[in-house]
């Protein structure tokens, strides 16, 4: 039992490194938008609303694919808890694990599409205000 203890063990730190990976994404996606769209509404340029634009999306895809390892080592931990202590091999290999779509399916899950949506529709706002003004 000692054996499958460690392993699990071992893919639940992946686990959590991956969640605080998101977690502090989304931080920076809130810092990072707050600065430049307040550089934006102060000097009225409707370039700097661009610039929080295009690393959204960025971070927005790239905490789609933290989302998407983390459930992929989800699946792991659930098949080696569920094997005897003879067939741990400490693998880490989750590629027996990916279904097609998986990555587009994270990105637009119910917990990255409430956080991502408003702060572009905020940037949209701020754009439309900018170039009407």
């Amino acid at each position: 039992m000692e054996k499958k203890l460690k392993h699990l063990e071992l893919i639940q730190n992946v686990i959590n490194r991956l969640a605080n990976s998101s977690f502090f994404l989304k931080g920076w996606t809130v810092i990072f938008v707050a600065a430049v769209l307040g550089f934006a509404t102060k000097d009225s340029k409707p370039i700097y609303v661009w610039l929080a634009a295009i690393p959204t999306v960025s971070f927005w895809l790239l905490d789609g694919f933290y989302l998407n390892q983390e459930r992929l080592f989800r699946r792991l931990y659930d098949a080696i808890r569920e094997i005897d202590e003879g067939e741990i091999d400490f693998s880490m290999d989750t590629a027996s694990y990916k279904q097609n779509g998986d990555w587009i399916k994270a990105v637009f899950s119910k917990t990255l599409l409430p956080f991502y949506i408003p702060i572009m529709l905020v940037i949209g706002f701020v754009l439309l205000w900018q170039v009407t003004s």
